[in-house]
């Protein structure tokens, strides 16, 4: 099967169009013939040799986030070939990731589509959507808390604010000044100017400080500032700081969403009641993934960029 993979980790030229045999599914998974795959700052990063690959053999496959057609199934695995589905995929375990023709999954791992919107934007909606499902069900605020958003105009702070919403949590969201309304539009309550000085800004609208911040900017101490005492602070990257002043720390990590399908399954849902808004950035072929990660490097993307094979 054709794959975009890395023999050698560098730049966004270490990104090949490579054959390797194709997997097939065992009981209890499906295989699916990928059709589209999404690009995020994740896959940048295992590109770069910044992730450990756990002793994993090269050719390395990136790509957490994959929408297609079953065309293989399993014993037991209760899918039936033809089904348009979405998936969380690792590219660190044994299975890999999206970049591929086929991508074999765990029965458990994967939902379908949501009606109407497509292969190419449902492609965006499971690793980030389940961040966002992580990362609010870690915080735990109850209904009427105030949380506050980094990294509000991005493709996971959009999944954000408005599961934040779904929730009954009132939102203060950051944005550059040309994508503030596109974050209110979202449904964030606030809208603060993004920068070094967040916490502050943030600090003026609520002067005891928020209830807690989902941090997707990966912004660590600087956006910690905002939280009340007490509070919760949500990191998407491992930090591993100490804000002090009684504030829990709540480390997110999407691999452990890996058998989440009833949760990707209510994100399909809300995204076909219009409650969530998958965006995409531009579409490209496979062959093009090296000059989706440059773009990506580059900043300024609203949605996500999605390889298709």
């Amino acid at each position: 099967m054709k794959i975009v993979g890395i023999r050698a980790f560098g730049g966004p030229e270490a990104l090949e169009v490579l054959d390797v045999p194709e997997p097939h599914a065992g009981p209890g998974e499906v295989r699916i013939r990928v059709r589209a795959a999404a690009v995020s700052p994740t896959d940048t990063v295992l590109r770069s040799g910044a992730q450990d690959m756990g002793g994993q053999e090269p050719p390395y496959i990136p790509g957490m986030d994959a929408a297609g057609v079953v065309d293989e199934v399993g014993d037991d695995a209760g899918w039936r070939i033809g089904d348009e589905v979405m998936a969380l995929a690792l590219p660190r375990a044994a299975r890999r990731g999206a970049y591929a023709e086929y991508l074999v999954a765990p029965s458990d791992s994967i939902a379908r589509i949501p009606a109407g919107i497509g292969l190419e934007a449902s492609a965006t909606l499971p690793m980030n959507g389940l961040t966002a499902v992580q990362t609010l069900e870690k915080l735990d605020l109850a209904e009427g808390s105030v949380l506050a958003i980094t990294g509000a105009a991005g493709t996971l702070g959009n999944y954000l604010i408005q599961l934040a919403k779904e929730a009954g949590l009132t939102v203060v969201a950051d944005a550059a000044e040309q994508d503030a309304d596109l974050v209110a539009a979202l449904g964030a309550d606030h809208v603060v100017e993004r920068g070094d000085d967040v916490a502050e800004r943030i600090r003026e609208l609520f002067p005891d400080g928020v209830d807690a911040v989902a941090d997707a900017a990966v912004m660590n101490e600087l956006a910690a500032g905002a939280v009340r005492d007490g509070g919760g602070f949500a990191t998407v990257r491992g930090w591993d700081g100490d804000p002090g002043r009684g504030i829990t720390v709540h480390p997110i990590r999407v691999g452990e969403e890996y058998s989440s399908g009833a949760k990707l399954d209510r994100l399909r849902a809300l995204a076909e009641a219009d409650l969530l808004s998958p965006r995409i950035a531009d579409v490209l072929p496979a062959e093009r993934a090296a000059e989706a990660h440059r773009r990506l490097e580059a900043g300024g993307l609203r949605g996500r960029i999605v390889l298709t094979f």
